[in-house]
């Protein structure tokens, strides 16, 4: 299984970008799809994240100005709006995904490479 994100990029202070991940290899279900991000000297936070059924969630530092969807049950999307110097970080996609192996188990220790959005004028 492997997740591939995509999107990142330098974008100046009240840009957009849009993020994506997909999952790829011996898939039957995916159970949710979350955005993790790491800002410069912190830890790793939740960003976004969404169920199969479409149930959003986000952080409080991303509600209002970003939403995340999901496409063809694989993939994911995340539109961030309004950015700001704060939002520059490496984002990492994170999955819970049920295999042909483990069908009835969601092993949410798929992460995806990095892709790093820098905000700066």
């Amino acid at each position: 299984v492997q997740l591939q994100a995509s999107g990142g990029g330098l974008v100046e202070p009240g840009g957009s970008l849009r993020l994506s991940c997909s999952a790829s290899g011996d898939i039957v279900s995916i159970n949710s799809m979350t955005w993790f991000r790491e800002r410069p000297g912190k830890v790793r936070e939740r960003v976004a994240g969404i169920e199969k059924d479409g149930t959003a969630h986000y952080a409080d530092s991303v509600k209002g100005r970003s939403t995340i969807s999901i496409h063809n049950a694989k993939a994911m999307s995340l539109q961030m709006n309004n950015l700001t110097l704060d939002d520059t970080a490496v984002y990492y996609c994170n999955a819970g995904i049920a295999t042909r192996t483990r069908p009835n188990v969601y092993d949410y220790n798929h992460w995806g490479e990095g892709t790093l959005v820098t905000v700066s004028s």
